[in-house]
């Protein structure tokens, strides 16, 4: 019995719109993902980008459960001494709430040169409006749990 696998050039990309308002981070991140990566799809591939587009807008209205809003800490260090860089949920969502959602979903992606082709096809907005209405998205519920 033979496999076919779907060529990367005949994979068919769709648009999909994810509004984050009120949504568990983890929960959001988890479906955007999916999306990305094309898991959605009866010819999901692992060593294939099968993924769609996604858009998410409200990136600023997630919700963080429990204490985590002031316990998760997020590091980085700048490669210099004394250069460790921290910062907490609150602390990243004033400066930057995008990057937030970015971060939870950037690391639910291959760690490859396949994850960063997935990722670049990533769109988060922070407010309600976005410049993709040409590409007519289409909007997926995320389960509010």
């Amino acid at each position: 019995m033979s496999t076919t696998f779907p060529s990367a050039e005949r994979v068919e990309r769709r648009w999909y719109l994810l509004d984050a308002e009120n949504a568990v981070l983890g929960r959001i991140a988890s479906k955007a993902a999916t999306l990305l990566m094309g898991k959605h799809k009866p010819y999901y591939t692992p060593f294939l980008d099968t993924g769609d587009h996604v858009v998410v807008i409200n990136a600023a209205k997630v919700k963080l459960t429990g204490r985590k809003e002031d316990q998760k800490v997020y590091r980085h260090h700048t490669g210099y001494p004394g250069g460790l860089i921290e910062e907490t949920a609150r602390q990243r969502r004033a400066r930057r709430p995008v990057k937030l959602l970015e971060d939870a979903i950037y690391g639910m992606l291959p760690k490859t040169k396949l994850g960063k082709k997935m990722y670049r096809k990533l769109r988060v907005y922070a407010g309600p409006h976005h410049p993709h209405q040409g590409q007519k998205p289409i909007p997926i519920p995320v389960n509010e749990n």
